[in-house]
């Protein structure tokens, strides 16, 4: 089992967003300037960003798959109650 603290928070969803998108824009700016020693350092952290949003995406997916059965009726078993029925 993989350590808690290296699975990335759901809530840092948003933030980790952001720092792909700003990550994306400085390589471009650093490919357009020719720095091409910043260039690789970014692209490491963009991985690093990138992995973490797919640790997200499939745990999400996963809770999704595996919904718990709460055993509670459909609206469709009790829609045909009304209360002219209970005099």
């Amino acid at each position: 089992m993989r350590c808690s603290l290296l699975r990335p928070d759901p809530a840092q969803r948003a933030r980790l967003d952001e720092i792909r998108d700003n990550l994306e824009a400085r390589i471009i700016e650093a490919k357009r300037e020719g720095w091409l020693g910043e260039v690789e350092g970014l692209q490491v952290s963009y991985s690093g960003v990138k992995d973490k949003l797919a640790q997200i995406d499939a745990t999400f997916q996963r809770r999704q798959a595996t919904a718990t059965e709460l055993g509670m009726p459909s609206f469709g078993s009790i829609s045909g109650r009304t209360t002219s029925d209970e005099r």
